[in-house]
């Protein structure tokens, strides 16, 4: 047994002077079981984000995990069964909305939020990931079939959106963390505003708003014709609805929608994802539990952000491939615990979220710094 010298010093207990941390929230699978109480670094100063210098972990490990394992790229291209996947849960949405009205059920009724929130949240979370992995052109070879199949999937959560979040996504991609590009990051308003229990409460409830509104602030898209069709389309399909039966089908897709992206249990790879734990500079946790099943094993994040090429059904194949590479990364083992882990926790908040500044500030900095560094050395050659 260790010897704790504090006592050596007067303490009265083990525990006097130390900071108490709850347990840790993310460990890896070689972890042992003492490590739960082992933090690899100090809690995050709430009052500002993680400014890093260094470059996004994901190329680095993409390229080593290439060199280590080349057989890795047969594991690349389209999965076919996306868009049957995307077909059913579609129906079942639209069937579910129907039944509601021929039922007359009220949609402030027990039933009906209920519905809304176990099927139609559950339901529409997974289109909004089918729409993640159609953004990546995984479920086609053609570029156009997966554009339009974005657009058919983006039907049922009644807002059109499809067409911006490929953008945005594909820049949170090749930009991670980059401050005023990559738009899941929060704000410094965001920070300032929610950095409290109560207002990590409300951003874990109306998180779906945030991510649908924060671009729109933070970096506008020039809208293409996709934007215009994905809208159209959209609007046509909600106008023809409600024309034909009701306001209710809508009112239960919408609702869907928000549960979705609220206190819902799979909302938790949200949070899970890109938020800082445990006193670490990780970027990206993975999640590899079973909710994966109802998700396009998006929990599989490290994995996804090392090779977006990957479809959903692979990248359990990739861990397996290279687990000397994924197995030492720490990954989160509940999606609701995060949430509630979210709120709670003193250590994790809005802050949580490692930024760096983009290539020009960065490059512009260095020039800065050198030209000081330069002008200094000739101050000193005048006064010698």
């Amino acid at each position: 047994m260790a010897v704790d010298f504090s006592l050596f010093g007067g303490a009265d207990s083990l525990t006097e002077g130390k900071q108490r941390r709850s347990p840790r929230r993310t460990l890896s699978s070689g972890n042992d079981p003492d490590a739960v109480n082992n933090y690899p670094g100090p809690p995050q100063d709430p009052r500002d984000f993680l400014w890093l210098m260094t470059e996004e972990p994901h190329r680095t490990r993409r390229m080593e995990i290439m060199q280590a394992h080349p057989q890795v790229t047969k594991l690349m291209g389209h999965e076919p069964s996306t868009k049957y996947i995307v077909l059913a849960v579609v129906s079942l949405q639209l069937a579910i909305a129907l039944y509601l009205t021929k039922s007359r059920v009220s949609p402030l009724s027990f039933r009906f939020v209920l519905l809304a929130y176990v099927v139609g949240g559950t339901a529409n979370h997974n289109l909004f990931l089918a729409i993640h992995e159609i953004t990546h052109n995984l479920a086609f070879k053609s570029v156009v079939m997966n554009r339009l199949l974005a657009l058919f999937a983006n039907l049922p959560i009644g807002i059109p959106y499809a067409a911006a979040f490929k953008k945005y996504h594909i820049e949170h991609h090749k930009f991670l963390g980059q401050d005023g590009i990559d738009t899941d990051l929060p704000t410094r308003i965001e920070l300032i505003l929610l950095n409290n229990v109560l207002g990590k409460v409300f951003f874990a409830t109306f998180q779906i708003f945030f991510y649908a509104l924060r671009p729109t602030f933070v970096r506008v898209q020039t809208l293409t014709r996709w934007h215009l069709l994905n809208v159209v389309t959209q609007l046509v399909f909600d106008c023809v609805l409600v024309k034909t039966f009701g306001i209710q089908p809508l009112v239960y897709l919408i609702m869907s929608s928000f549960f979705a992206g609220s206190l819902h249990p799979c909302a938790g790879h949200f949070i899970a994802e890109h938020y800082l734990w445990d006193g670490l500079s990780q970027e990206t946790y993975s999640y590899y539990g079973p909710l994966n099943i109802l998700a396009y094993n998006v929990g599989y994040h490290n994995e996804h952000h090392d090779f977006p090429s990957i479809p959903w059904t692979r990248l359990p194949k990739l861990r397996a491939l290279a687990p000397e590479f994924y197995d030492v990364i720490p990954s989160h083992p509940s999606w609701p615990m995060v949430i509630v882990n979210f709120i709670r926790d003193p250590e994790v908040g809005i802050f949580s979220r490692a930024k760096r500044v983009t290539k020009e500030e960065r490059e512009r900095a260095e020039r800065d710094e050198k030209k000081t560094v330069c002008d200094n050395v000739l101050e000193n050659d005048k006064s010698g």
